[in-house]
């Protein structure tokens, strides 16, 4: 019988104290998977730390220090339900007598591997296997049990605790056994002793077999200090097996009804992505908003055909300030994207979806790295992420995560500089409780940007000609000085095995600065003068976010239940304060800057104050094994207070909304789940009609279905059908005796389409991100009869992408790697009359990379073929062209 203890010869020994403390495997961000032959042993963590794909196990002194490490430690938190990859069948148990004890048998009908979460208590080993369930040739389905195997051990159960976890006890007498776990072609082996036996040090391994460097002492019946084995490696490449920010619960993907899409670290170091844009040409249905900035400086996806500018999540946190922040890269493990509504869990918001982004977190062995870019266009970036304890206990974790970066573009006169430092805290208070503080300073100086292109002279004919692409129509002068800083914490508590607590706070201070921001109002009828404006002041941004809720797992009868329920509190506040003066028209074909600015034409100050609560229920059912159901519901009331300042008005507002969702999962075979949900949104609207009515809050209504497939261990695909319905939609109130500036809630619109995303390894080092999109978005209903029928702007029907990367395996070039990306977007309308198209356009992205040990280099190609194109529109007035060729080139050095 071919043998192996998780990783070739090597032995995994979870030795757990004489003190009757609990244990548990704890594990960093990611997946762990130790190989041995063609066999794979994933570990299972729990809470808020994940397994990490694993290569070998090391002794400390000999860990290089990966990307991200995890940790195996011998302690006591109490894990949430596992994530389930997929169900395997136990059809036999045994129990065999050894030289050293027993040694328990857990078949699997072709050797399929099992994952483990240790639960140990008292003097019991306590094991949970999930996605395993028994099917004994006896009949008797759901128990095994060995009554007083050896001396020290009185009992050996193993049972079916639901529908998709078996259950291993090991009753010790008088102390908790130690256990040695074995992997081989049988399935799982959990060698015995009892703890008359454990109290004899374990036999060293032979040389070649790496082991803990922690010493190997005596137990005593007082020892309780844990012992640890370190994981290293990388993370679990393309592809994400879970995320909690569609449930607040740690569910794998397969088991939510909902279209979720990730892009994971290494996709965004192969790609060095600079900008949120970048990184969301990788995730089908997403498309580029306007951007008054053309650098980035202002997020604005839209999904599935509306506007999610204001729904950027940070750890599951809504924050509305991210898209003025803009993208850092340096702080980001992962990038989310939840397709549809969200407002069961998240509140107000867009229909299309939300983006949510996933911090780094601290990590438990030392790690440090360093990182240097330079490219084209004078842009230079610098970086370092440091992480590890503070104390020899490991309970305080500190990572830092700092960047700095200086760059032009390929428009006149932009010139931008950016620094970010996040220091990040972590305390394991008690095995059951944890607090972890996160901060962030970031801090953007730069010209205000290309502020677009009329349409006529780039995607319009212009009887004077084209309009360079690098043309700038603000002036040379201008400057945008932008501070952030934000403080959060994330506090979690277990009462019990089964019962916890979190409490999360995010807040976020904007201070932004603007001077002389010159902006264009129209084009007169020579087709080359633009008339202008200027405005100079800043705003001050505060927002405020405290989530509190408890997860419990039950079971009524056979129905399993995880139930998330808990209120939300938000506070936003701005104050705006702006000049505006008239500045000199610019002949687009012949433009004479720094000419001087005419009279005060307006002053602006205002303040804004929303608060809002919101209460949610949410409880994801197992019914069976393979049908899994999901019911949400939340309850908001929000209040709004408005305040001009020069005019010396005040204006309230307040309503409150509902807000239902509903979802199945039936999975007929193991690596297939099908799907079908629905849910709906709101998102307040500000106003009062001609008529006086406060306006309501707009209304949004999906239904979807989908199939989500696991293509193999390593590779997954979801494929999605979406109907989008928003109403309450404000258009221009046009009826007769009504004065212009009025609005009334009588639109409506609809966004259908097809969803396919493929994500993975194909084969060893051969990496694949892949989507298609099909996206009818359009007007169903306005007052403006004109409108109905027309494409919404900013949304191409069908978009393609495709970025894979090879790495050589083996051989003299090892650790030389290609990438390759293709990436189309359809023509897209301008704007709401359809007056104007973008065109289509096909962008191809290059790279290639060497990776030896620690050390790190790469060259990325962006735009190879130079491509001329434009991304987004704002209107007539507002054509954003497409960055031409550019070259990065970077050097990392881990240590």
């Amino acid at each position: 019988m071919k043998r192996s203890c998780l990783s070739g010869s090597v032995r995994v020994w979870f030795l757990l104290s004489l003190s009757g403390c609990l244990s548990a495997i704890a594990i960093s961000p990611g997946w762990a998977e130790v190989k041995s032959g063609n066999q794979n042993q994933e570990v299972q963590s729990q809470g808020n730390f994940k397994p990490l794909l694993t290569r070998k196990i090391r002794q400390l002194s000999e860990v290089e220090r990966p990307s991200t490490s995890a940790i195996m430690l011998v302690q006591s938190p109490i894990p949430e339900a596992a994530p389930i990859s997929q169900v395997v069948q136990v059809t036999a148990v045994k129990a065999n007598p050894t030289e050293k004890g027993v040694e328990l048998i857990l078949q699997t009908t072709q050797g399929e591997q099992l994952q483990i979460t240790n639960r140990s208590a008292d003097k019991n080993f306590i094991a949970d296997i999930p996605n395993a369930q028994l099917r004994l040739p006896n009949g008797d389905a759901f128990t095994f049990s060995s009554q007083n195997p050896l001396e020290g051990i009185t009992e050996i159960t193993v049972t079916n605790l639901d529908a998709n976890t078996i259950r291993v006890t090991v009753v010790g007498e008088p102390g908790l056994p130690t256990v040695e776990l074995f992997d081989s072609d049988e399935g799982l082996i959990f060698g015995l002793t009892s703890a008359a036996t454990a109290m004899q040090p374990p036999q060293q391994p032979k040389p070649e077999q790496p082991t803990s460097d922690t010493p190997q002492e005596e137990p005593t019946a007082q020892q309780d200090e844990p012992i640890e084995l370190v994981v290293t490696g990388e993370q679990d490449g393309y592809r994400v097996r879970d995320s909690s920010s569609a449930t607040k619960t740690d569910t794998p993907l397969r088991d939510i009804p909902q279209s979720i899409q990730v892009v994971p670290r290494q996709v965004l170091t192969d790609q060095q992505v600079t900008n949120l844009r970048e990184a969301l040409r990788n995730v089908p249905g997403v498309s580029q908003g306007s951007n008054p900035s053309g650098r980035g400086a202002f997020d604005l996806p839209v999904i599935r055909g509306f506007s999610a500018g204001s729904d950027i999540l940070r750890n599951g946190l809504k924050d509305p300030t991210n898209q003025y922040i803009g993208f850092e890269a340096a702080g980001l493990e992962r990038i989310e994207v939840l397709k549809g509504p969200a407002s069961v869990l998240f509140g107000q918001g867009s229909l299309g979806g939300v983006v949510n982004y996933v911090t780094k977190q601290p990590l438990r062995e030392p790690y440090y790295s360093l990182e240097a870019s330079a490219g084209n266009l004078n842009s230079y970036r610098g970086a370092f992420d440091f992480s590890g304890p503070l104390n020899d206990s490991k309970t305080v974790l500190y990572r830092l995560n700092a960047a700095a970066s200086t760059t032009e573009s390929f428009f006149d006169f932009y010139d931008e500089q950016k620094y970010f430092v996040a220091p990040v805290f972590s305390w394991q208070i008690s095995d059951r409780t944890k607090l972890t503080v996160q901060t962030e300073y970031l801090n953007r100086i730069k010209d205000y940007g290309q502020q677009g292109l009329p349409a006529v002279g780039t995607v319009l004919p212009n009887p004077n000609g084209t309009i360079p692409r690098n043309r700038n129509v603000s002036e040379p002068d201008t400057a945008d000085d932008l501070r952030a800083i934000r403080v959060g914490y994330d506090f979690e508590h277990r009462f019990s095995e089964n019962w916890q607590i979190r409490n999360a706070f995010g807040s976020s201070w904007i201070r932004r600065d603007r001077e002389n921001h010159v902006f264009a109002t129209t084009l007169a009828a020579d087709n080359r003068t633009l008339n202008r404006n200027s405005l100079q002041g800043g705003d001050d941004v505060r927002f405020f976010n405290l989530d509190t809720y408890v997860i419990g797992n039950f079971a009524t009868g056979s129905i399993q239940h995880q139930l998330v329920t808990g209120f939300n509190l938000t506070r936003s506040e701005s104050d705006l304060q702006f000049t505006f003066r008239q500045a000199a028209a610019i002949d687009l074909f012949n433009p004479v800057y720094n000419q001087p600015l005419g009279p005060i034409t307006s002053r602006s100050e205002s303040s804004t104050l929303t608060d809002t609560l919101g209460v949610y229920v949410q409880d994801q059912m197992a019914l069976t094994e393979n049908l899994k159901l999901l019911l949400g519901l939340r309850f908001d009331t929000f209040e709004q207070t408005e305040e001009n300042r020069i005019a010396n008005t005040e204006q309230k507002q307040s309503d409150n909304a509902f807000s239902p969702r509903v979802g199945i999962v039936y999975q007929p075979v193991t690596p297939i789940s099908l799907y079908a949900s629905y849910s709906r949104s709101f998102n307040p609207v500000i106003g009062n009609s001609f008529d006086g009515n406060q306006f309501q809050p707009e209304r949004g209504t999906q239904y979807e279905v989908g199939i989500k497939a696991d293509l193999n261990e390593r590779l997954s695909a979801t494929l999605a059908f979406y109907d989008l319905t928003r109403s309450n939609v404000s258009t221009t109130d046009n009826r007769p005796g009504v004065p212009p500036g009025f609005s009334i809630q009588t639109g409506e619109q609809r966004s259908r389409g097809i969803e396919l995303s493929i994500a993975g390894e194909v084969l060893p080092g051969w990496n694949i991100i892949t989507g298609y999109a099909y996206t009818d978005a359009e007007i169903t209903q306005d007052n403006n009869t004109l409108l109905v029928g027309n494409q919404l702007n900013n949304v191409p029907q069908h978009t393609f992408n495709v970025w894979t990367t090879y790495e050589l395996q083996s051989g003299n070039l090892q650790g030389l790697g290609f990438g390759l990306g293709f990436f189309f977007v359809d023509n897209q309308q301008g704007d709401l009359g359809n007056t104007f198209e973008l065109p289509s356009y096909l962008t191809t992205d290059a790279a290639i990379f060497y990776k030896r040990e620690q050390f790190r280099v790469a060259l990325n190609i962006k735009n190879l073929f130079d491509v001329d194109y434009f991304e987004a529109a704002s209107g007539r007035l507002g054509i954003f062209p497409g960055a031409p060729f550019t070259v990065q080139g970077t050097v990392s050095w881990q240590f």
